[in-house]
């Protein structure tokens, strides 16, 4: 219900050494390195309104004609000093090549592609910022989906430490050289230094206290980023009864009308469809109950797919809503200050923070909370020994004996398929 890909399957990417080392299968949607298409077009089945299904020459000439139009919006943002949505940047371009104007069945795959888009962002076009949209740093390798999910890398990083369930932090106090974290239940925890990893959207809630409260930077870093939300409704059916592609779409006038279902059948062989949904359309599904959700989404699938059965068994996240995110993953709001990610991930005293919103060439991302998680840990090391007067070398323990068996493991290679 959460991540699900590996966005550049290659040994650049932070996670790499691990999944290779855990044997843990991934599943190649995509060769592209762009942020564009985490599934190639070629494995798309869309259909229209009526249900039939869109000519695949079609598809692909849309897609070229969308890439075309995003270069374009290239110019744009070279011409104006201040940031604007991409998707005003757009129409600045189709006014400028009116030949780049899609009418009927065409504009509506052109409006899944941006529909397309704004999940990758987890947000509408009108929120998307046209200096930013293109400049994440992304992986080379393509995308890989996790066959067996991230619990087994989560689950082997694990091993060994004393990690408590079920406690929720309500205060974080720092005083006499100390850091106080305050749980729910009355209990407290006391420590030489913290680093704080909790999602973005409980940070901007301010639903953690903290004495004394936050620096004016770090509030206003935190107010000024974005977070997106991206939903899933998975659906598990006794058989297979659509088309052998790893995403089957439906286009529409908005690419809010818009919609896909990602075929888990490729990938894993089980009978099951997952419904992704993105940015305020994300937001109104949190609205229905679990039964509401599943009969639109099912009426969407029946649109497309008149032989659709009923779905023996669900699942449907709600991240938005749920306390514990308050949200997806961070994303650039329209006018980002350029100083934005060093004032969030700046310690304030002996707190450091981490997550993927913290890390600065690859937020949203597995591998990017990884690596800004062990940034931060490096850097609480750092100052902790001289603060101390500790040895830097008794900060490494825990950490050396899982890196020797990374590197140990460093020539295996990735498991990765496409059928």
């Amino acid at each position: 219900m959460g991540a699900s890909w590996l966005h550049g399957v290659c040994n650049e990417n932070s996670l790499a050494p691990l999944i290779r080392m855990l044997g843990l299968r991934l599943y190649r949607t995509s060769g592209d390195n762009s942020v564009l298409y985490d599934h190639d077009l070629e494995s798309y089945a869309l259909f229209d309104k009526h249900g039939q299904q869109v000519p695949q020459e079609i598809v692909s000439k849309v897609g070229e004609t969308f890439e075309r139009i995003l270069k374009e919006t290239v110019i744009v943002r070279d011409e104006h000093a201040n940031d604007m949505p991409l998707f005003q940047a757009i129409a600045i371009v189709l006014d400028r090549n009116p030949h780049m104007k899609l009418q009927g069945l065409e504009y509506e795959v052109l409006q899944w592609c941006i529909c397309r888009l704004e999940a990758w962002f987890a947000t509408d076009m009108d929120n998307i910022s046209l200096k930013t949209w293109d400049q994440e740093h992304v992986l080379t390798g393509g995308h890989g989906l996790m066959v067996n999910g991230y619990d087994p890398v989560i689950r082997a990083l694990a091993q060994g430490l004393d990690i408590h369930l079920n406690h929720r932090v309500t205060k974080i106090i720092q005083r006499y050289n100390k850091v106080i974290v305050c749980v729910e239940d009355g209990a407290s925890f006391v420590a030489d230094a913290a680093i704080v990893t909790v999602p973005l959207g409980v940070l901007k809630a301010n639903i953690i206290k903290f004495e004394p409260e936050l620096p004016k930077e770090k509030l206003s870093a935190i107010a000024d980023l974005g977070v997106g939300i991206e939903n899933k409704i998975a659906l598990k059916f006794d058989t297979v009864f659509w088309p052998d592609v790893e995403v089957i779409g439906r286009v529409a006038p908005t690419s809010n009308a818009c919609g896909y279902f990602l075929n888990l059948n490729k990938a894993t062989g089980n009978p099951v469809l997952v419904c992704m949904v993105a940015g305020r359309f994300a937001y109104e599904i949190e609205k229905l109950s679990d039964e509401e959700s599943v009969n639109f989404v099912m009426s969407q699938l029946r649109n497309m797919l008149p032989q659709a059965t009923d779905p023996v068994q669900y699942l449907v996240s709600r991240w938005g809503s749920d306390p514990n995110s308050l949200g997806s993953y961070s994303c650039d709001l329209v006018g980002k200050p350029a100083d934005l990610y060093e004032r969030f991930c700046a310690p304030v005293g002996s707190l450091f923070f981490a997550g993927e919103a913290a890390c600065i060439d690859h937020s949203g991302s597995v591998h990017g909370a990884y690596s800004s998680g062990i940034a931060a840990a490096e850097d609480c090391r750092r100052r902790l020994s001289a603060q101390l007067g500790i040895s830097a070398g008794l900060f490494q323990v825990g950490k050396a004996a899982m890196r020797e068996e990374m590197t140990a493991e460093a020539m295996v290679p990735f498991q990765i398929s496409r059928l």
